[in-house]
């Protein structure tokens, strides 16, 4: 036995075919424990992107009130310097000397008060836009903390089921393991290729009321016959999956 596995292109068809009975068992095996877990690992990803997004648009929102503020910071300084050249204005306005100087200190004073009801505009306009921001805000993080809450039960729960099957499923990669290493390596190339391109994960089927296993096409009676034989490694013509008798490797 040992000799085999160390050799595998020594094995008989038969022993070919049983290992790679055993190894698609082993893997099938596999595949039922991930199925166990459903679509939680994707509905867990799924939950921390968005949370994610949410986070990073509460964050863009943050910074955009941030600059609201200092728009608004700004204007009131303006106003704050429209309002001290008024007074100045105002005090130069009574040693007038001339009507000229009186028409040029009263255009400036009425300019500055354009000034400070458009910064007054401004000002609103910025408080409106940070009250609308704030009460985005303030729904995004009730989002987020719901978001958060079903995160925690869906990760609470892949968790288990990861504990609950973490032992079980290493046993049964270690045993796949051993089983390809006594599988030639043009043999394991080909399990692995179909495997991989089939939607089940069945790279070995069985022929099962004479159709194959895996896509359920006839086969015709000679064909069935060298899969009896077990001296071919013989793959269906339809979906490519290798063939095995439904009887083979029972005892295994």
């Amino acid at each position: 036995m040992k000799q085999e596995l160390t050799n595998p292109q020594e094995k008989t068809v038969e022993e070919k075919l049983i290992d790679l009975r055993n190894l698609q068992n082993a893997y099938s095996e596999i595949d039922r424990i991930k199925t166990l877990r459903g679509e939680l690992p994707l509905e867990v990803q799924d939950l921390e992107d968005e949370l994610a997004g949410m986070q990073t648009r509460q964050g863009n929102l943050e910074e955009e009130i941030k600059r609201y503020s200092q728009l608004t910071s700004a204007e009131k300084s303006k106003i704050t310097h429209a309002e001290g050249l008024i007074e100045k204005y105002k005090t130069q306005l009574e040693s007038v000397k001339n009507n000229r100087e009186y028409d040029n200190l009263s255009k400036e004073i009425e300019f500055q008060g354009l000034e400070i009801e458009l910064s007054r505009k401004r000002i609103a306009e910025h408080s409106t836009e940070i009250q609308t921001r704030k009460e985005r805000i303030a729904s995004l993080k009730t989002s987020i903390d719901e978001r958060g809450i079903d995160l925690k039960a869906k990760q609470e729960e892949l968790d288990r089921i990861k504990a609950e099957t973490k032992a079980e499923e290493e046993t049964l990669r270690k045993h796949a393991l051993k089983i390809e290493e006594g599988i030639e390596e043009r043999l394991l190339k080909a399990f692995h290729r179909i495997r991989e391109g089939a939607r089940n994960g069945l790279a070995v089927v069985s022929v099962d009321r004479d159709a194959c296993g895996g896509c359920f096409n006839k086969i015709p009676p000679q064909r069935q016959l060298d899969i009896k034989l077990h001296k071919k490694v013989l793959v269906c013509e339809y979906c490519g999956r290798i063939m095995v008798d439904p009887e083979l490797g029972q005892e295994d």
